[in-house]
């Protein structure tokens, strides 16, 4: 396959060998085979560049370079752009937000977050590849048990009653916000299983 200068773009020094595809083409085209492909390729997980780096560094790049934003910690713009990145000294930059809305991240990249002291927001809205296994895997990572006090789940077709109970191990989740989820079908038993669990979470729901 021929590259296309318009569709691609060497990455910063900070990953040198990476090639960023366009990801309006690839979240058009998702489904097709060879994208799908290429969204795993994006989620792989780079330990050596994790410890090169620091925790911070590397999600924040996986997440960018798969179409998510990142906020970090004392700032309140949003960062999309991979080459965009802050530089400065190891540790310097710390996530403290991450919308994931549109993105291609999957399961297979989920251990970029282990490291993650400090994310207190997270959304998966229209996240194409979230399902339960992926809720079920954040619920069980003990930095984000501690901090994670919000959290939007909103049309991820893949998400089931399943997904949503596993959140209840997330025991600082002060507000969860549940919207356009077909898979979750027993949504009063559901609800009540996480207030039982999370007494004082606030929930607001948008489910059909």
């Amino acid at each position: 396959m021929s590259s296309r200068p318009d569709d691609m773009r060497l990455l910063s020094k900070a990953a040198p060998r990476t090639v960023l595809f366009s990801r309006k083409a690839f979240s058009l085209e998702g489904r097709r085979p060879f994208w799908g492909w290429l969204n795993a390729v994006f989620n792989k997980v780079d330990y050596e560049r994790i410890k090169a780096v620091g925790p911070d560094r590397a999600a924040a790049e996986w997440l960018t370079r798969c179409g998510a934003k990142v906020r970090f910690q004392g700032f309140d713009r949003w960062q999309h752009d991979y080459n965009g990145l802050p530089t400065g000294p190891l540790g310097r930059y710390k996530i403290q937000g991450i919308d994931a809305t549109d993105s291609c991240i999957m399961y297979k990249g989920f251990d970029h977050l282990d490291g993650l002291q400090h994310v207190e927001e997270l959304k998966l809205n229209k996240s194409m590849y979230i399902e339960d296994a992926c809720l079920e895997r954040i619920s069980t990572i003990e930095n984000l048990q501690a901090s994670l006090y919000k959290m939007e789940v909103v049309s991820c077709g893949n998400v089931t009653d399943k997904g949503i109970i596993a959140l209840h191990k997330l025991r600082s989740l002060e507000h969860l916000y549940l919207s356009d989820l077909p898979g979750v079908v027993e949504k009063e038993k559901t609800m009540e299983r996480l207030q039982t669990a999370l007494p004082g979470l606030d929930i607001e729901l948008d489910l059909v």
